[in-house]
Order: structure tokens, then sequence, then C-alpha cells
């Protein structure tokens, strides 16, 4: 009897086992680069919660978008910016209601952590002549949001084209800090969440938020057979539950869902 008891335990225990596997959930974000430290912390944190894995990859916005349109298997996708997230939603590459603005940033001028430069964003500042012969680390401006924002607030502050041939265009924002900690530049421009995320960089200053589109991180559920456990981490990252993370890392919590 005690033979077949144990049995049954170990039946039920192993039953058990399959049915926790078969209701644990792969959920693929792809997420701009800017999001790295934070959402590795806010991915650990639904895991521990819902027992369902979280797997992202960080690169350009513009690089996940064009990845998505060409069919990669993402469930989930966080923008730097509203006009590639848009980019999908025309193209009907979106799941319905499942768009949500969770956060926003600020654009700084970095430089390396021993460097003594000072400098004011203001109308005619002298960014070139503080570059002297080096450069000025950039995410691409043609189509990376930090790049863009970062062109749109020189252009607004009339010294871009005084800079736009000393740019050192990077695949993503994190590329550009990384020139700056190495000291292979002299001065960047980057989100105030990647500045805080190294000690290599100090912040210079911060663009005054006029100069430039509001930085917002909308999220959303990519359209098709989606991981079942995708809603859930949407609606996790949105959350009250989230904000003491994302406010530990520097973001600005929205939280607001898109119609």
């Amino acid at each position: 009897m005690r033979t077949l008891i144990t049995a049954a335990a170990l039946v039920l225990g192993l039953l058990a086992g399959t049915v926790a596997t078969v209701r644990a959930a792969t959920v693929t974000v792809f997420a701009a680069a800017s999001l790295k430290e934070a959402l590795d912390a806010q991915a650990r944190m639904f895991e521990s919660r819902s027992g369902d894995k979280v797997v992202v990859s960080y690169a350009g916005s513009n690089a996940l978008a064009r990845q998505i349109e060409s069919g990669a298997p993402a469930d989930v996708f966080i923008s730097a910016d509203l006009e590639w997230m848009d980019y999908l939603q025309t193209r009907h590459l979106l799941a319905p209601r499942g768009r949500v603005e969770l956060l926003r940033n600020r654009l700084v001028l970095i430089a390396p952590s021993d460097s003594r430069v000072a400098l004011t964003p203001d109308a005619g500042f002298p960014l070139a002549a503080a570059l002297g012969p080096g450069r000025l680390a950039l995410a691409n401006p043609d189509s990376v949001p930090a790049g863009k924002y970062a062109k749109a607030a020189l252009e607004t502050l009339g010294v871009w084209a005084t800079v736009e041939a000393k740019v050192a265009r990077t695949e993503n924002v994190r590329a550009a800090l990384v020139l700056v900690a190495r000291g292979e530049a002299p001065l960047g421009i980057v989100y105030a969440t990647d500045a805080a995320a190294e000690p290599k960089v100090r912040v210079v200053a911060t663009f005054p938020e006029n100069t430039h589109r509001p930085i917002v991180y909308p999220g959303a559920i990519v359209a098709g057979d989606r991981s079942p456990a995708a809603d859930a981490l949407i609606a996790f990252l949105a959350s009250a539950s989230a904000r003491p993370t994302w406010e530990r890392f520097g973001f600005i919590v929205v939280g607001k869902p898109v119609p």
C-alpha cells in the first residue's frame, strides 16, 4: 500500500510539473537599446511573478521595426519614438488595442567623466568650437530616434549646420554612449537614462524640452500568433507595480493606453 501511495504521489508530481510547463510561455520582446537595464529588471520581476520567460532583443527602434516588418518573430515591440510604432501600425502589424505609451525621457549632452568642458545648450551655443578636431557621437539622425531628437534640438538652436560634418553616426544610442565613455569622442548626445547607466560619462547639460518633440516610448503587441503572455507583460509594464523600477532608472512614467 505504501508503495502504491508513493507511486501515485510521484505521478501526481510529474503531472503537476507537466501542467506548469505547458502553462509557462516565452515572450519575445524587441526593445529600444536605451531600455536595457530598466527592462532587464522589469523582465526579471515579471518572470518571478508569472512563471513565464521574457527574451529581449535590444537595438535601434528603426532596425527592430524593419525586422518585424520582415517577419521577425516578436511578440512585443517597445520603441523610443512614436514614428516607428506608427510605421508598424499603418502596415497593420500591431494587434488592435494592444498599444500603450509607457515612458518619457530627456535628451542630454555628455562628455567623458574627466572632461572639464562646460556648455549651455541655447541659441547659437559654441558646440563646434568645443568639439575642436573631435567628433560628436550621435545615433544616426536619419533613422534612429535618439539621433532624430538630437538633430531637431540642434537645428532649433541653430547649430546643426556647424557640427553636421563632425557627427560620428552610430547604429543606436548605446553605441554613441560607448564612444564617449571610451574617450573616442569628446562629446555626445544621448538620453538622460543612458548617461545615468554609464559611470564613465558625465552630463554636461540637458536640452530644453521645447527644442525637440517629446521623447515618448510606446509599447505594443505585435500582430499574429503571439505568446499568450504578451498581453500580461504589456499590462505589467504599464502598471503601478512597474513604476518604481522605471523611475529608479530615470524614466518618466506615462502608462497611458492608446485607443
